[in-house]
């Protein structure tokens, strides 16, 4: 059994080393005096600077951001709704069926949904950008956030809503009061992975991005074509960092809930102890 942990977690320090090595090697030469990845010449800030300055770059930075957090607000707001609706379909191969649908669309290409957006926005007539960037992202982040909500909802005791009924409760108190505040922590935890596949996805944004619209996965592609620049390592470094930083948040709400105690969880949810 110890050969066997022993060779697990070797394994498991080897895939780390394969994903993390690249990385690292790219934040490691964002800070190359050098015009090259090929030598480390000194230590410098410069590109990061380059990229500070860039006010193209920031315009793209806060196109990304207004984009993410837009769609990851009303994705996550339309995955609470459609959870409740899965949940409380009582017939088993009707739910089998919506859960099937919800994860083919997290399993189908990129290629494939984003080539179905422009012909859809084609056929259509909205115009490639802003509008047509937000509508695909909040598509695609929806039966994410769903899979993050559902397994709360299937997990919250029936009797907390039936208590609350009985003690004349409304639809909308049960709601607000009982059901939301239980499975808050799978909100969160679905608005932050739609945050975190809006600021990662190219592929989708790629395919409907108009002229004079453009996001930082689509800009930087596009710098990357036009030859090796350390302004890019930079840019990928900040954001790899601010990745990290959303993370970690997310990791701490998830400790600080987890260490409540439940009859705190219990009265945050509107129920008598």
């Amino acid at each position: 059994m110890e050969n066997r942990n022993r060779w697990s977690n070797l394994y498991l320090a080897l895939v780390f080393i394969v994903l993390y090595a690249p990385i690292f090697y790219l934040m490691y030469y964002s800070f190359n005096s050098g015009g090259t990845m090929h030598e480390f010449e000194g230590f410098t800030l410069d590109h990061y600077r380059e990229v500070v300055q860039d006010t193209r770059l920031i315009i793209i930075v806060i196109n990304t951001l207004v984009i993410a957090l837009l769609s990851s607000a009303i994705a996550t707001i339309i995955a609470v709704i459609g959870a409740l609706a899965i949940q409380h379909v009582r017939s088993r191969r009707a739910k089998n069926t919506l859960l099937s649908l919800n994860n083919v669309l997290i399993v189908s290409p990129d290629v494939i949904i984003g080539a179905s957006f422009l012909i859809l926005f084609t056929i259509a007539g909205v115009q490639l950008g802003f509008s047509s960037v937000l509508l695909s992202h909040i598509a695609f982040s929806v039966p994410i956030a769903v899979l993050m909500i559902l397994p709360h909802l299937e997990e919250m005791s029936p009797t907390l809503t039936d208590a609350a009924r009985d003690l004349g409760a409304t639809r909308r108190d049960v709601l607000t009061k009982v059901i939301l505040p239980v499975i808050r922590p799978g909100i969160f935890s679905g608005f932050f992975m739609a945050l975190t596949y809006s600021l990662d996805d190219f592929a989708v944004t790629f395919f409907v991005t108009g002229n004079g619209y453009s996001t930082l996965s689509v800009e930087i592609y596009s710098r990357a074509r036009q030859g090796v620049s350390l302004s890019i390592n930079a840019l990928s470094t900040l954001i790899f960092l601010f990745t990290v930083l959303l993370v970690v948040g997310y990791y701490f709400l998830t400790v600080k809930k987890a260490k409540k105690p439940s009859a705190e969880l219990t009265a945050e949810a509107g129920v008598p102890r």
